[in-house]
């Protein structure tokens, strides 16, 4: 069984780049665009780090989301729904990164299970 650690965490932001700025000088974060996936991710130098999502339709101020290390992403989110969650996102790809999935727990809140394309991550 996977460690389960957060591997990931995204900060809901309506301008990446002004937010990337604001980190980066309050706590020194690392900050790297990523035009290819429209994406601006934070490393705090010590894992995990983290990236800004698009505040829109799907994602409102306040809706921190949390990626947890799976080894098998599709047996987890059946595990979430026989549980009592809800699937938000099946497995999906992130090119050249690895997976992700999201769901809801028994209180609504959203959180995302990652695969590491790179085993030794």
């Amino acid at each position: 069984m996977s460690k389960r650690n957060i591997v990931h965490i995204e900060i809901p932001a309506q301008d990446s780049g002004k937010s990337g700025k604001f980190y980066e000088d309050l706590f020194g974060w690392k900050i790297t665009t990523l035009p290819e996936m429209n994406y601006t991710m934070w490393d705090p130098a010590a894992q995990p780090g983290g990236g800004f999502s698009d505040i829109g339709p799907e994602t409102a101020p306040g809706d921190v989301l949390i990626y947890v290390d799976s080894e098998d992403i599709e047996a987890d989110l059946k595990r979430v729904e026989e549980l009592g969650g809800k699937t938000v996102t099946l497995k999906t790809e992130i090119p050249g990164m690895g997976w992700f999935g999201v769901f809801k727990d028994l209180a609504g809140n959203k959180l995302a299970l990652y695969t590491s394309r790179d085993p030794d991550f």
